[in-house]
């Protein structure tokens, strides 16, 4: 009797394996994933978001670094990586890379991170950024490493 229902059983299974349709291996997150937000590709060149970065280092390098020294030009924007939005990550996540002229004549490379659905209620962004050699304390990382 147990062989029969064995046999019942796994042959049942075996016809549903077959008929069932397929799933390919990308397909785990399957209906419950939200559809990803798509900004413009320029985003790392908006005006105010260089102007954030500039007024906020001179603010930085007065009253951290104690040096009197500003970003002259921001130059060859680009963007590194994209980390769009998913049902398991709200913030969509765009790094940028930059090269940074400084009023010393100096130039040096700019990395900096632009964070969307930030703030209150999810509206607004948050931008982190990081000039190369001018991390004392390495908040992020040397070399700026957890901004590339």
């Amino acid at each position: 009797m147990t062989r029969k229902l064995a046999a019942t059983l796994l042959a049942s299974l075996s016809f549903a394996a077959t008929t069932a349709p397929a799933a390919s291996a990308a397909d785990y997150l399957g209906t419950y994933r939200d559809q990803p937000t798509s900004y413009s590709a320029g985003v790392c060149g908006d005006a105010s978001v260089l102007g954030f970065i500039t007024s906020r280092f001179e603010y930085k390098a007065a009253n951290y670094l104690h040096a009197n020294l500003s970003i002259a030009e921001i130059r060859n924007m680009g963007q590194n990586r994209l980390e769009l939005r998913d049902y398991t990550h709200r913030v969509e996540r765009e790094y940028c890379r930059a090269t940074a002229v400084m009023t010393d004549g100096d130039q040096r490379p700019l990395y900096y991170l632009i964070e969307r659905n930030w703030g209150f209620a999810g509206i607004g962004r948050s931008i982190e950024f990081c000039v190369g050699g001018l991390d004392p304390w390495y908040v992020y990382g040397a070399h700026c490493a957890s901004l590339r």
